[in-house]
């Protein structure tokens, strides 16, 4: 027998075939999947690029910010001729040229405003490149909601933290990311929440030290639970658990959360109490829908965030609308255009047949992300009403473009959309096995 290692030069693999050579891998699957990546900074273009070039076959890229100079260190996909630009924008762009076959769709603006719940129902998981906790609340809270799981990460220096959640209403559903928050975070969360809009803006502010190094690996690992999760693999991963990092030592452990039970964030939406209406319908329509669904008057409209209506001055008695969620919102939003005092603002969460002004309007116009849930509710019954949640997803990030968000294709074939993404890239997890919390 000869010891000559023959090579066939001639032979040509699929563009896959070296990750199909895994035993239980099905590329198959990866291709009819839907992965939502929210934050398009460091983390999140290492979690897109590993997507694309796996044959993720839909992608979704959600970010508010845009591209600073400081980003080009950390940010594969970033050039320096995209200062200025959408991060979610420029990282479509610029995955589509890894991978023509994967598409891909960008939206521009604060995720708990821009999506919309029905979109996180539609995909198959979300990966979190986020720098904040109240973004990681919301999209915590989202996917239990709807029942999608979702992988986090969060980097610090030379150290990082990826875990997995899967919420499946059953026995042993495990911890959600909010069962992880320590008692620091919550008292955090609590204090920007309490804050006006002028020292919060300040808080916002601050910046965490990040590598590009960590977030290759942070990303990598989110990625890798991800395919996990799309193969039905999860009790072999992540889930309930979180994989720490410590890049000055090389050290790595795995802790494991524990759920708890009192947790506010464990709500399920369930499918048979839901109703898809149209985009387009007003709060009456969707109040009237709800009265007979429930088979009662008596009937209520909750919207999935706080809404900022309207603002007053109490000094030169000036209102000014506003009709934005109160996330949203930033310290010139709140201050009156005549005097420049802090103006009061009208919160609004629960619609009531008594609220005659906002009847004939969409939700939409009051701030409600399109494609979003309104939700019915008689005491603890309720029925949830999905806007557009019988169009395509395609579709309904169409839609949101023509509210005001931002959705843009780039698939090579489908123009789709138009627009950019959502949040930055990489906070921090809690207790011992988490670095700090605010990247960018």
């Amino acid at each position: 027998m000869s010891d000559k290692l023959t090579l066939d030069v001639a032979a040509t693999d699929g563009r896959y075939h070296r990750q199909s050579l895994i035993t239980w891998w099905d590329q198959s699957l990866l291709r009819d999947a839907r992965v939502l990546v929210v934050g398009a900074g460091a983390l999140g273009n290492e979690l897109v690029k590993n997507l694309v070039l796996m044959g993720v076959g839909t992608v979704l890229v959600a970010d508010l910010d845009v591209i600073e100079d400081s980003n080009l260190s950390r940010c594969v996909l970033f050039r320096p001729r995209d200062e200025g630009r959408s991060k979610a924008e420029v990282v479509v762009e610029a995955a589509r040229d890894l991978n023509e076959e994967v598409e891909l769709f960008a939206l521009h603006g604060d995720v708990r405003s821009t999506i919309g719940l029905s979109v996180f129902r539609d995909v198959d998981v979300v990966l979190g490149g986020l720098d904040n906790r109240e973004a990681r609340l919301f999209v915590n809270q989202a996917c239990w909601k709807v029942g999608t799981p979702w992988v986090d990460g969060a980097i610090e220096g030379l150290q990082g933290v990826a875990r997995a959640f899967v919420p499946n209403q059953g026995p042993d559903e495990g911890p959600c990311y909010e069962c992880t928050m320590g008692e620091r975070d919550h008292q955090i969360v609590a204090a920007r929440r309490s804050c006006s809009l002028l020292s919060r803006d300040e808080m916002e502010a601050g910046k965490v030290p990040t590598t590009a190094t960590t977030a290759a690996i942070v990303a990598g690992i989110q990625v890798q639970e991800a395919i996990k999760l799309l193969h039905e693999r999860g009790p072999m991963g992540l889930i309930g658990r979180g994989y720490a990092y410590n890049g000055v030592t090389h050290d790595s452990y795995v802790v494991t959360y524990a759920r708890q039970e009192e947790c506010m964030a464990h709500d399920h939406y369930e499918a048979e109490h839901s109703r898809d209406v149209p985009l387009d319908a007003t709060f009456l329509q969707l109040l009237t829908l709800g009265r007979e669904l429930l088979g009662t008057d008596d009937v209520t409209l909750q919207t999935e965030t706080e809404l900022a209506v309207s603002g007053r001055c109490e000094s030169c008695e000036t209102d000014r609308p506003i009709n934005r969620p109160l996330h949203e919102l930033k310290a010139p939003d709140a201050v009156c255009a005549v005097c420049g005092e802090e103006l009061g603002l009208r919160l609004v969460h629960t619609i009531r047949p008594e609220h005659d002004e906002f009847l004939g309007l969409r939700p939409a116009e009051i701030g409600v992300a399109p494609a979003d849930v309104v939700t019915a509710r008689h005491g603890l019954e309720r029925r949830h009403l999905v806007l557009g949640g019988a169009l395509s997803l395609t579709e309904r990030l169409t839609a949101a473009t023509a509210d005001g968000g931002a959705a843009s294709a780039a698939d090579g074939a489908d123009p789709g959309p138009t627009g950019a993404t959502l949040v930055p890239d990489a906070p921090g997890p809690q207790a011992a096995a988490n670095p700090a919390e605010d990247v960018s």
